[in-house]
């Protein structure tokens, strides 16, 4: 029989999606009888292509090994470690001898086109995020509570600090000012106001909605006493209850 009648070689891949880091397998096998020659394995067609598995070389090269090792029929390879530079078009090719002993092509497969894609979550990836996230959670919920509570210990005390005012020669009387609704009185010490004169009004009575200070207008000279200084007084409002 003729050599090379009935040879046909398969190359069923026609696109491969392989993730960095993974094994990229590339099938090709032959059937039938053909001319002495090896089969290889190119990236790329034309002049630049690139050999990456020939039959007649021991270790082409230290990624790429045979599925079945010394088959005649099964020229499947694998490439491990795969990287965004073995992305490309592979062809399975059987060569033989011409007439001037040169390696030429006899058949080839269509061609596989091996792309590359982002490595998938694996369980453990999903579930150290999840854990990760309820405890960014807690965290916030956390400093929340803290913020919260430090905003509620700052406004349980007075928001400004006691101020005093001197009421002419009498004591000064402290007073506390905040901001609030009209409703709201301030509060004045009972002690201090015990220097107030006999007008004020009893300590049922001790919430001072609000304190005027008015001068007294000016005496005349003429009935002013040889050696008495001007006084002033104090007027306190008080809310009545």
């Amino acid at each position: 029989a003729q050599a090379g009648q009935g040879f046909e070689l398969h190359q069923p891949q026609d696109k491969v999606s392989v993730a960095v880091g993974e094994t990229l397998t590339l099938r090709c096998t032959t059937s039938g009888r053909a001319e002495p020659g090896p089969v290889r394995w190119l990236k790329g067609w034309g002049s630049g292509n690139k050999t990456v598995y020939d039959q007649r070389e021991k270790d082409p090269s230290p990624r790429v090994t045979r599925a079945v090792l010394r088959s005649d029929t099964d020229f499947t390879i694998h490439i491990r470690n795969f990287q965004p530079d073995d992305v490309g078009t592979y062809y399975c090719v059987k060569f033989i001898k011409d007439k001037t002993g040169e390696d030429k092509v006899f058949q080839h497969g269509r061609g596989t086109e091996v792309s590359v894609h982002e490595t998938a979550l694996v369980p453990g990836m999903v579930a150290a995020a999840v854990v990760l996230c309820f405890l960014l959670l807690l965290l916030g919920l956390f400093v929340a509570l803290c913020l919260y509570r430090r905003k509620r210990q700052g406004g349980a005390g007075s928001p400004c600090p006691a101020r005093t005012v001197a009421v002419g020669s009498f004591s000064s009387i402290p007073l506390q000012c905040c901001a609030g609704t009209p409703s709201t009185p301030s509060e004045v010490l009972d002690a201090e106001s015990s220097h107030l004169p006999s007008q004020q009004s009893s300590k049922e009575e001790n919430d001072i909605q609000y304190a005027d200070l008015q001068p007294l207008p000016p005496a005349s000279r003429r009935s002013r006493s040889p050696g008495t200084a001007p006084t002033e007084y104090a007027s306190l409002r008080l809310a009545a209850k």
